[in-house]
């Protein structure tokens, strides 16, 4: 008789798991109350303090670089300021904004992408307790109407705009910044302010600093408004979420708790994720103050046209933890298979990959793990969680390296979460101190975010991993807004059934958004990757709609839809027609945010008129299932 023998465990490299047991309690009318079973503990006063603490503790370390830009519009070598220089900056330029009686109802707007300068700015602002705002730069350099960055300014009435290039961010700054309201800029010209004076960023980081800039960061507290960011706006004009001192340290010591890696050694990171957004802004350039590390800034992005130079930073700069989204990963995944530089540089000395904004298709992490195995002979734990601008935004993090796609994890320690039943699924809602208190000069808005109990409201679904253990968490069940009825009046559950498609259309399919409001049937709008081109066998001067519609590509996503078809139980996970895109969604429409995920309200919105093609039978190169 044959004998089977089990398989032996994946080896991971070690990570320490920081939260691995919750504490539930059960409330009324199906509500429960999730926590961890730890308290936060003591946390800074003021991410300031951080800074000073490592001005002071190692000076001379590196606190954040960036390759020179050379004038043909390429990188040269690293530039770095040390934790000494960034202290003095702020002081230097926090000094500066003092002297201009800037505050909380007149706040510094930064037009900038990530940049040396920007992160001076950015701690200056700090040090002196005066509220800044960076500003995703779609808003000026993409944006034809600049609707957007207006209404941004808007609502922010600051006192001093700056901008990093003159060049790029000119046009935008005729447009919508008044005459009355300062101008700082670090480079460039352009013809539209040729009229107009303007300030240089050397001449603010000239100023003389006093003592009364460092009275002014010690009369900073936890209640103080440390910045403002606006959330994506996919549908709606962007809401300015208050960040408050309290909120961006309290946060980084729970991430400390729930990632104990972070504070095992100086963090280094490559990170080219936007400070615009929460995950960049917050999250990554938060944890590399607070631990005393050194953040790399990234100039590529996981795109065909810069994700060579991501590549390039990976094989010179060995980072701890690395973070990015999914597209970014899958990228990587691809260029590790063969580029053996890569590969010794990138897994050298990680501890921990980390991904947020998507879903991460499960063959992506499965190509990972087998580079990693025969490069290393063990895995990198994939990390990941749930978050969002309003909590600061770590909440929800795995407890063990057996990560699948969709899971999420336990709440962090001083969290609390609420699970609440609603119209089938189960929204969780958040209450912490690293919760905002609000929208900015948007009390409507801010009402209407949280509960009777003070719980912010997420929208987000979730479900366990395991009903029987509790202690494994939670993972992602789809946005509650996404979800719609089909004219039957079934549900259709948008975030389950766009993974399936993903994962069943690997590694050709980036992100796919549902049809069928109100109609009889479920569509699927699918974006396809740049791995298509490779799939149709056409050479690179193909163009996007012959790449789409060759018979390789057409019979490999047939296959897909027949196979999904018959795998369906009912017309609510069935996908009746789908439809290749041959323009990737917008940033400019709102159509994705500057973290990289999709908003399937808004692309529903501006391709409207395709959707009713595909529902009536007229759109072109339609994709149905044979029977």
């Amino acid at each position: 008789m044959s004998s089977m023998v089990a398989a032996s465990p994946p080896r991971y490299r070690p990570l320490t798991f920081g939260v691995t047991r919750v504490a539930l309690r059960q409330g009324e009318h199906g509500i429960s109350y999730l926590s961890a079973d730890q308290p936060l503990r003591d946390y800074a006063e003021r991410i300031t303090d951080r800074l000073v603490h490592w001005a002071q503790t190692a000076p001379e370390r590196s606190f954040i670089a960036r390759r020179e830009l050379l004038s043909d519009g390429s990188t040269g070598e690293w530039r770095h300021i040390s934790y000494a220089q960034a202290l003095q900056a702020a002081r230097s330029i926090g000094q500066a904004l003092l002297a201009r009686g800037l505050g909380v109802d007149r706040p510094v707007a930064i037009l900038s992408e990530n940049s040396l300068e920007h992160a001076q700015l950015a701690l200056a602002c700090l040090y002196a307790g005066v509220p800044y705002c960076s500003v995703s730069p779609a808003y000026s350099i993409v944006s034809q109407d600049f609707e957007k960055l207006r209404h941004v300014l808007d609502t922010l009435t600051p006192g001093l705009v700056f901008a990093s290039d003159a060049a790029r961010y000119g046009k935008a700054i005729a447009a919508t910044v008044a005459e009355d309201v300062e101008v700082a800029i670090f480079s460039g010209a352009h013809d539209a302010l040729s009229q107009r004076a303007f300030t240089r960023f050397d001449d603010l980081l000239k100023t003389v600093a006093t003592p009364a800039v460092d009275a002014a960061m010690q009369a900073t507290g936890p209640d103080t408004i440390a910045k403002f960011l606006f959330t994506s706006g996919s549908t709606k004009n962007p809401k300015g979420v208050i960040n408050t001192q309290r909120m961006w340290c309290a946060n980084q010591q729970q991430m400390a708790q729930s990632m104990p890696v972070l504070a095992a050694e100086p963090p280094v990171l490559v990170d080219w994720l936007p400070w615009n957004h929460t995950f960049g802004g917050n999250h990554n350039f938060g944890l590399t103050l607070y631990h005393g590390g050194t953040l790399y800034i990234d100039d590529g992005k996981p795109t065909p046209a810069l994700m060579g130079e991501t590549l390039r930073n990976l094989r010179e700069i060995a980072p701890t933890v690395y973070f990015n989204v999914p597209t970014g990963f899958e990228a990587i995944a691809h260029a590790m298979e063969t580029d053996a530089q890569l590969r010794k540089n990138l897994l050298s000395r990680v501890k921990m990959f980390f991904y947020a904004g998507a879903a991460l298709a499960q063959p992506i992490w499965d190509s990972l793990h087998k580079t990693q195995e025969a490069e290393i002979g063990e895995r990198i734990v994939m990390g990941t969680g749930l978050g969002m601008t309003e909590s600061s935004p770590f909440a929800i993090f795995v407890t063990s390296p057996n990560v699948k796609a969709g899971d999420l994890g336990v709440p962090t320690p001083g969290m609390e979460l609420k699970l609440v039943p609603v119209d089938g699924k189960t929204e969780v809602r958040y209450k912490g101190p690293n919760i905002t208190p609000g929208y900015w000069r948007s009390p409507e808005a801010t009402m209407e975010a949280f509960d009777d109990e003070g719980f912010f409201k997420t929208g987000d679904a979730v479900q366990w991993i395991d009903e029987g253990d509790m202690h494994q968490g939670l993972r992602f069940d789809g946005r509650i807004a996404e979800d719609f009825k089909l004219a039957t009046g079934t549900f259709v559950s948008v975030g389950p059934m766009r993974a399936r498609i993903i994962a069943a259309g690997a590694p050709y399919i980036q992100d796919v958004v549902l049809t069928g409001l109100n109609l009889k049937e479920v569509g699927a709008l699918i974006f396809p990757t740049a791995a298509v081109r490779a799939l149709s066998g056409l050479g690179a001067a193909a163009s996007i709609e012959d790449v789409l519609h060759s018979h390789a590509v057409q019979s490999h996503f047939q296959d897909v839809i027949n196979r999904l078809h018959a795998s369906a139980t009912g017309s609510a996970n069935r996908v009746a027609r789908a439809v290749l895109l041959r323009e990737p969604p917008s940033i400019d429409k709102g159509e994705v945010t500057d973290k990289g995920s999709i908003n399937q309200r808004a692309v529903l919105k501006q391709r409207d008129a395709m959707v009713q093609a595909l529902h009536d039978g007229t759109l072109p190169f339609t994709i149905l299932p044979r029977h």
